[in-house]
């Protein structure tokens, strides 16, 4: 079985491209230089509208930590609302408390309030104090996927770790391999560590 490609966009002309490149699902996003926020309604219901793949959309209010206020909160819980009112295939989050640990009451209320879409926890695991718990956690919790880089700016230099979450990981979630993952080193990446699926702007040519 080919790898899942999940190739990471901010608009709905890169959605097009990546597509017809060999996209095999979509991280729709804005604002990438910030690590990727919720992207408008309109963008959302046309990208789903236009395409057949598979498209996990990003919930995040703004850029910066992943330590969220109330309010916050409120606009993730709603951004999710409409996202499965769409049809969404799935939603991507990431919250974490102060002390850098995951906020395991947030994430709970997120994930019921998703289903029965899929649920991805971002990269804000590799912000978290002790990564190899936090899979555990995040497995106890039901997340679908989580994308990460094993606490590294990038997935080779994570690779030790990313093989360790794997292993935690087992058969209940799947490890969404990460960081400047591009179509030149997707090979090499792919020996280094095994996985079913593998994210990246860059992992298709386009």
């Amino acid at each position: 079985m080919n790898p899942v490609k999940e190739i990471c966009v901010e608009s709905f002309a890169e959605t097009i491209a990546a597509v017809a490149a060999g996209a095999t699902r979509i991280e729709l996003c804005e604002h990438l230089a910030c690590g990727g926020t919720t992207p408008s309604y309109g963008t959302i219901k046309h990208v789903l509208k236009k395409i057949d793949l598979p498209v996990i959309v990003m919930i995040r209010p703004r850029g910066g930590d992943f330590c969220y206020s109330e309010e916050e909160f409120n606009i993730m819980c709603d951004d999710v609302t409409i996202c499965k009112e769409l049809n969404a295939t799935g939603v991507v989050f990431g919250l974490l408390n102060k002390d850098k640990t995951i906020d395991i009451e947030r994430t709970q209320a997120l994930v019921r309030l998703a289903q029965p879409m899929q649920v991805t926890f971002h990269k804000a695991i590799d912000d978290s104090v002790d990564i190899l718990l936090a899979v555990n956690q995040l497995k106890e919790i039901g997340v679908n996927r989580i994308l990460t880089s094993g606490g590294y700016p990038t997935a080779i230099e994570g690779k030790d770790v990313l093989n360790k979450m794997i292993a935690i990981a087992d058969k209940q979630l799947t490890i969404i391999v990460a960081g400047k993952v591009t179509w030149e080193n997707f090979k090499q990446i792919q020996l280094d560590i095994p996985s079913t699926e593998y994210h990246g702007r860059r992992l298709v040519k386009f």
